[in-house]
């Protein structure tokens, strides 16, 4: 029997009717059991789309105030709440209950969701862009090359660090810091990583290496804005952008070739652990242990690149930009310096250089290098407060919706760090002062996808930090005198750079 046209758009429609009828009291019933109640709602002219809110992440953006305009929401709103943009509900907290739940004991419930599609084009499918056991296995992957004999290891940093020593005037001369700091990081990252360095502080204008140092800067910079504009990523793109993914891509492959073609298949092991044959550490070398796929070697080493480059870079800077506007903390920390008498510092030393750890803490409590950080629900689920007047009921969180936590924000809160909060203060991480923050730092993210490299990028900073106060003491001076302000990519470092001089 036929049916008009008019009859099975009624059926349709009928249909889908229904199937909302049953999602919504499906809901419902959900939301009673796990006492669920609204979160606070950010007031909006626009409450349909959120154009109003996607005009004004744009202006904050642009005017580099992105994260002080989320810290203000906060500060109005509450520790939980969410706003529209563009048609989506973004959830946002700062509670440290609602962090402990998404990122560890109820882990599975979420995920990393559109970072794949925005980020694909230059990382592929690697350790930050996968989730499942896709993720499991990168994780697996990488986690056995960041054991304690490979980041205490500072012999071959040291060529690098006096590679930027080379490069600092000493005559008065103002010099941005900075974009040194960029390339020391590139360079030990890839030493760490293929067993040779491309040298971006030594390498000649035009050359290779710094054609596809600016390539992958370029390329990353891209990943940043495609990331905000989720499912309207592939407005961020262009010829340029893809010519900079493939320049990356073609450089690195070549890397990758060459190693494989140095281990068959039957002589990976063997030629890698050969007993007696110790040579120069590659991460490349372990990849190729549990896989000779060229794309998924490729993906991976770009995925650790971006990771132990620019977050080290940026801890770098941000920390540096404070501490030669801190006098009094300088002359702290070259105290205790001081007491190595001139000696490089090996790992154990560094680890019991106390003053140096609290600043380190603080630069990235008032500084973390990746300030923003979102998930997405895998499946109908809570938060366990952040719901009702109070906000200290339940908060449902519908399948697909999207959870960004403020890391910016939570270590600014004053109820745990103090009326203090917005200064930098490295002695507030001394045992005395009882600062016990649990949830409220995470500076490296926490639970299962807790950072790998943590301990690589905390040596490899506090020894650059060292190496800087013996070979300038106090005479490393600010030339600029402005506050931090934010440079926000995949992390955050000054946008200003670090404008310093070495007094004569």
């Amino acid at each position: 029997m036929a049916y008009s046209f008019s009859t099975v758009v009624a059926l349709l429609t009928l249909v889908f009717a229904v199937k909302r009828v049953i999602n919504s009291i499906s809901i419902a019933i959900f939301k009673r059991r796990n006492g669920c109640q609204q979160e606070c709602r950010v007031s909006q002219l626009d409450p349909i789309l959120g154009l109003d809110v996607f005009r004004i992440q744009l202006a904050a953006f642009k005017n580099k105030g992105v994260l002080s305009l989320a810290k203000a929401r906060y500060d109005t709103y509450g520790l939980t709440w969410s706003i529209n943009l563009l048609g989506n509900r973004f959830y946002n907290t700062i509670e440290t209950e609602n962090i402990k739940s998404i990122l560890a004991t109820n882990f599975k419930d979420f995920g990393i969701g559109g970072r794949q599609k925005a980020f694909n084009p230059l990382l592929g499918s690697g350790i930050f862009t996968t989730d499942g056991a896709q993720w499991e296995h990168s994780r697996s992957l990488i986690r056995p090359s960041f054991t304690r004999s490979q980041v205490a290891d500072l012999d071959t940093f040291e060529a690098h660090i006096k590679q930027l020593l080379a490069k600092i005037p000493r005559d008065g001369t103002t010099f941005d810091l900075q974009p040194l700091l960029f390339k020391l990081t590139l360079d030990s990252a890839t030493e760490f990583l293929f067993g040779e360095s491309v040298n971006s502080l030594s390498s000649a204008v035009g050359s290779e290496q710094e054609r596809v140092g600016k390539a992958f800067d370029f390329a990353q910079s891209k990943l940043a804005l495609r990331i905000r504009m989720g499912n309207l990523s592939f407005l961020q793109g262009g010829r340029e952008f893809t010519k900079a993914c493939k320049e990356v891509h073609e450089f690195f492959d070549e890397i990758v070739r060459k190693q494989l073609e140095k281990t068959e298949p039957k002589d990976a092991e063997k030629s890698i652990d050969s007993p007696g044959k110790k040579g120069k550490y590659r991460f490349l070398d372990e990849l190729i242990k549990s896989t000779r796929d060229p794309k998924q070697l490729r993906d991976e080493l770009l995925n650790i690149l971006l990771a132990g480059r620019d977050t080290t870079a940026s801890l770098l800077s941000n920390t540096i930009h404070a501490l030669v506007r801190n006098p009094k903390v300088w002359r702290n920390l070259r105290a205790e310096i001081n007491g190595l008498d001139g000696a490089k510092p090996d790992y154990e030393t560094l680890r019991n250089l106390k003053y140096l750890k609290y600043v380190l803490n603080e630069s990235l409590r008032l500084f973390p290098v990746v300030p923003v950080n979102v998930r997405f629900a895998l499946k109908d689920t809570i938060l366990p407060v952040g719901g009702g007047t109070d906000g200290q009921s339940p908060l449902y969180i519908p399948r697909g919706g999207t959870i960004a936590y403020s890391v910016y924000s939570l270590h600014r809160r004053t109820d745990i760090y103090g009326a203090d909060a917005e200064t930098f203060r490295p002695e507030r991480w001394a045992p005395e002062e009882g600062l016990r923050p649990g949830w409220a730092y995470i500076p490296f993210n926490g639970g299962p996808r807790i950072c790998v490299g943590q301990q690589f990028a905390l040596t490899e900073a506090s020894y650059t930090i060292v190496r800087l106060v013996q070979e300038f003491g106090d005479s490393l001076e600010d030339r600029d005198g402005s506050d931090w302000v934010e440079q926000v990519a995949l992390t955050a470092a000054s946008a200003n750079g670090v404008k310093v001089a070495v007094a004569v």
